[in-house]
This record gives C-alpha cells, structure tokens and sequence, in this order.
C-alpha cells in the first residue's frame, strides 16, 4: 500500500469503531502513527492491537469530547508523546431518529455536543500546534443529513449543517498549507446505522428522501479510502471542501 503517511503523525476520533477505526487502520497501513482516541476505551485499545497486529503503530486515549476540559487533556496527551499532529480526522459521533414534536431535549444536547461542539473541541485543541508550523490536515465528518432536510432527524441535520459551515469558517481563517476539509457520508454499514430506525407508525416512504434505489450502505473500509485521499498531501491543494460520498443520494 501507498505510504502517503509515512513519518506522520494522526489522531482519530471516533475509532473504536465504524468510520474511525477503519480510517485509523487505514492511515495506520499507510504509515501514519496513529492516535486512537474514543470514549469507549476498551475500543480504542481493540483498534490499537488491530494495528500493531497488522505492523503499525499506535496508542489509545479515551476521551468524551463534548468537554473541553478533557478533549485538551487528551489532546496534550497525544501531543506529549507523538511530538506533533499532522493529521487529524474527527470521526466521533451519534445518530438516531426522532419526531420533532416529541423529540427529548437531552437527545439534542446530546447529539449536537458530540457531533459539533465535539468537532470544535478537537479542532480548538489540535489548532495551536498546526498554526504555529503553519501546516496540518484536518477532516472533520459531516453527511448528507448536513446539506439536505431529512425526516425525524433535526438535531442530526443541525449538528451536521453547523459541522459543514464550522468547516468552512475554518478554512477561510487559515491559509494553506493548513487545511480543513469534510468528508459527508450518505449510508455507511456500521453500528450508528442501526441506530437510524423511524419512530413507531411513521410513513416509511419518507424513508426514501435518504436512499436511493440500488445502492446499498457502504462499508466503513470504503469510506475509510476517502478520509485518507483528503487528509493525505494527494489533496494539498483542498481546503474548505465537502466532498460528499453518499452514492448519489443526494444528486
């Protein structure tokens, strides 16, 4: 395999499992060392031995990145001992259904604190070191659900929308060779995709505003190879990008 990541440094958030751990295996086999960060720290320590196991390296760090004060602790953590960050994936997040009229606030809080403040945390926390090499990659995980309305899922669309402009923002704020960049899955076999059920009694044809006829959910492996193509020095010239992998469903 291309090593694009040799001698290069990662964090991924999210990887101890689905999306992240497949993008952290993938960086890993590329050549990158990489940080395995995840609030379950039983999976990240699982991603870190699939890793060594298979000749990599890499180190695991739980972290609940809704908390500033910990997302910085992590983040000094990984730092101290890998040096510096040269790329950094935020994967971590959570899904799920619900009708708006009796949706649970602290299922809001919840999910825009991970998918969002979360995102932010991290990038706050990983920022300085990159700003003051004047370089680094950071892909940030938004999806379809960010750039169209979907049914039974507001705070979904509105954690990934603000994922999408916080990306932007980021970008026109600093220059290259610093990028931020996003990768907007559509369906992705994983276990967050189970979590996607529509609520009791719903129309179940609204179901196909978010499919597409034929095209089954991809496999985290899949898009694994599109994080790692906008993280990599393949895109040096991408910043401020989404770069949708939804298998048309959003055309």
């Amino acid at each position: 395999m291309e090593q694009r990541f040799a001698n290069k440094h990662a964090l991924v958030t999210g990887a101890g499992s689905g999306i992240g751990r497949a993008t952290a295996m993938r960086l890993a086999a590329e050549g990158a060392t990489v940080a395995v960060m995840d609030v379950v720290a039983d999976g990240a320590a699982d991603t870190v031995a699939e890793i060594e196991g298979a000749g990599g390296s890499a180190m695991a760090v739980s972290c609940d990145v809704r908390s500033w004060e910990a997302t910085e602790a992590a983040v000094g953590q990984v730092t101290a001992e890998l040096g510096r960050l040269d790329v950094v994936c935020n994967v971590a997040g959570i899904g799920g259904f619900q009708e708006s009229h009796t949706a649970d606030p602290e299922m809001w809080d919840r999910m825009v604190g991970i998918n969002l403040t979360g995102t932010f945390h991290v990038c706050r926390a990983v920022l300085p070191g990159m700003v003051e090499r004047g370089e680094g990659s950071i892909v940030n995980t938004a999806s379809t659900a960010g750039i169209m309305g979907q049914p039974w899922s507001a705070a979904y669309c509105a954690s990934k929308g603000g994922v999408i402009m916080l990306t932007k923002a980021l970008a026109t704020e600093y220059d290259l060779p610093l990028r931020i960049n996003a990768v907007a899955p559509g369906g992705v076999d994983t276990p967050m995709y189970g979590q996607f059920m529509p609520p009791e009694g719903v129309d179940w044809n609204r179901m196909k505003k978010m499919s597409r006829d034929n095209v089954a959910p991809a496999s985290p492996e899949r898009l694994a190879r599109f994080f790692a193509f906008v993280a990599s020095d393949d895109a040096d010239y991408m910043t401020g990008a989404i770069v949708v992998a939804d298998g048309g469903i959003s055309i």
